[in-house]
């Protein structure tokens, strides 16, 4: 019986040194390198656009207000509707200003009539006060008499033409082209001076208004002196603006700079510009949103590599470098603008070098790895849908299962 024990426990102890073995004998070694996919880091000149918020406004808004107290009888236009500048858009109830009219001219005439009588009277004093046939007195009154008529007359020709002009203004019109909005006054209602009826924008063309940088006004000014610009606003050929519409879709005609505000806001360190764009059909309206965009520089000879090729770790971005020995060597690198899908890196990378876009979630410094060059659909390829929250350059391919195998790194957990 002891000699049975024996044996199972010989037996017990052989099972175990034999299930230990793959254990004692694994290692880095044991695995074959992992696959990854690499691209080239290009140097090349790269045009660097900037992105701003932009609101949308008439060229010109005009508000629609009476110059005379009333009551409104009548809305001529429709609320939306293209007007031409003169059209009238309200009436107003002209008989108490026709009343006032018909009045001047006949304070008027009468004003006429005296003065015919003061002529008269001069003309025939005239020669008689020569003669000595009337006294000289006689005359002087005859003609201060006719100076008074003839200010009359001037006086009453003024108060008719101010009736003729309220009278006029009764006729609301409006003062530009453009397309004329909702009533703020209805039929009935008595308007004055300060009363506003509705505002007609002039949309052919619009302005859009954007706020820049300091440092982006500066840069968009010195690319405008580059074309042989004066200053932004005599740059309309060189520096053309960009508009992206609230659905994404970008708008087929290019801006240009016409107002630049006279001073930086102190609050905000931003500069308030304008482009303008044309519009021939209407389609944009003011208050509408979107997002301009212009080339601020020309980096001439700038690395670029797939945003794909960065990680973002605690504020510092790195790069995987896979070398002539092919072993990874995880560098760190200083970026620049975002340009597409890709990045401008200013420091930690040379021309040439052979960076990984696929795989670097799962590589650690100094391990072999078998590397891929990457096609040119796997390079121009956007950023993977699992690194969009990632923040920038989308957190490399840490969230992505590539089907490789473990790599020295990941061993033994």
């Amino acid at each position: 019986m002891l000699s049975t024990a024996i044996l199972l426990l010989l037996a017990g102890l052989a099972l175990v040194a034999g299930c230990s073995k793959p254990a004692q004998g694994g290692g880095p070694g044991q695995y074959p390198p992992p696959d990854v996919t690499t691209t080239t880091v290009e140097q090349k000149d790269v045009p660097v656009f900037g992105d701003w918020v932009a609101n949308l406004d008439g060229y010109t808004n005009a508000q629609i207000q009476p110059q005379v107290t009333g009551y409104l009888i009548r809305q001529d236009y429709k609320e939306g509707s293209q007007v031409s500048k003169g059209q009238i858009l309200y009436e107003i109830d002209p008989r108490p200003f026709q009343a006032a009219l018909d009045q001047a001219k006949g304070q008027l005439a009468q004003a006429k009539a005296n003065l015919q009588l003061a002529q008269i009277n001069v003309k025939r004093d005239s020669p008689l006060a020569e003669a000595r046939a009337i006294a000289r007195s006689q005359l002087d009154n005859d003609l201060q008499t006719q100076a008074a008529d003839e200010a009359s007359v001037k006086a009453q020709e003024a108060a008719v033409e101010s009736a003729e002009l309220n009278l006029g203004w009764t006729k609301v019109r409006s003062l530009l082209d453009g397309i004329a909005g909702i009533a703020t006054t209805q039929v009935g209602a008595l308007v004055k001076n300060d009363t506003v009826l509705t505002t007609v924008s002039q949309v052919q063309p619009i302005k859009v208004y954007f706020a820049i940088s300091e440092q982006e006004y500066l840069a968009l000014s010195e690319k405008a002196r580059q074309g042989g610009a004066a200053d932004l606003l005599h740059s309309s050929s060189r520096v053309p603006i960009e508009l992206t519409l609230s659905n994404g879709n970008v708008y087929p005609s290019k801006g240009y700079i016409v107002f630049v505000d006279r001073q930086v806001n102190p609050s905000t360190g931003t500069i308030r510009v304008a482009a303008a764009f044309p519009n021939p059909q209407s389609l944009l309206r003011p208050g509408q949103y979107g997002k301009v965009r212009a080339q601020t520089e020309l980096q001439r000879g700038a690395l670029i590599v797939p945003q794909r090729a960065v990680t973002q770790l605690q504020g510092s971005y790195q790069v995987a470098v896979v070398s002539a020995d092919n072993k990874v060597h995880i560098q760190p690198v200083q970026v620049g603008p975002q340009i597409g899908t890709d990045w401008i890196i200013t420091s930690g990378l040379k021309p040439g070098e052979q960076v990984v876009i696929e795989g670097n979630g799962k590589l650690v410094d100094g391990i072999p790895v078998h590397p891929h060059p990457a096609t040119p659909e796997q390079t121009n390829a956007g950023t993977n849908p699992d690194q969009s929250g990632a923040g920038p350059g989308g957190g490399g391919n840490a969230g992505k299962d590539d089907g490789s195998k473990p790599s020295a790194g990941s061993e033994g957990k």
